[in-house]
């Protein structure tokens, strides 16, 4: 397969879930979409680039999942090479996290979509504790 392929298999997958939109990314390659929120984009030569809240992304990279981004290494933003078809799962878990940081929004951690979506993904226990802490701040923000 080409990186070609491979890039039209994250496409074809991610706007697949619910509610995600494709268009192409101002700077090239395809943007995924979910209403007016960016879940991440994704370049013609392989780099994608998602944004994610400053402890997720700091986490991702303490688990040595990610890079920083490759033009705003101080933001939430990371980079993540898909440079073959081995690539493509690692991207599809980013962009899934960064999707789930929207759906779930709100949701209590005993919520069983919540449950299934983490079992699903696996996180390290470092990374479940912070996706945990920002789903528990956000459902006090709605609360109050």
């Amino acid at each position: 397969m080409s990186l070609k392929d491979d890039l039209h298999r994250i496409r074809d997958e991610v706007a697949g879930w619910e509610s995600v939109s494709t268009e192409p990314h101002r700077f090239g390659g395809i943007e995924f979409r979910l209403g007016k929120a960016e879940v991440g984009h994704i370049h013609g030569n392989g780099l994608l680039d998602i944004p994610f809240p400053l402890t997720i992304r700091s986490q991702l990279l303490a688990d040595n999942l990610v890079s920083k981004h490759h033009v705003l290494p101080d933001s939430g933003w990371i980079s993540f090479m898909v440079r073959s078809e081995s690539d493509i799962s690692r991207a599809l878990w980013l962009l899934r996290l960064s999707y789930l940081r929207y759906t779930l929004k709100g949701r209590s951690i005993d919520d069983p979509r919540v449950q299934q979506e983490f079992r699903d993904l696996n996180p390290s226990p470092p990374l479940r504790a912070v996706l945990e802490q920002l789903l528990a701040s956000a459902t006090v923000a709605r609360r109050a």
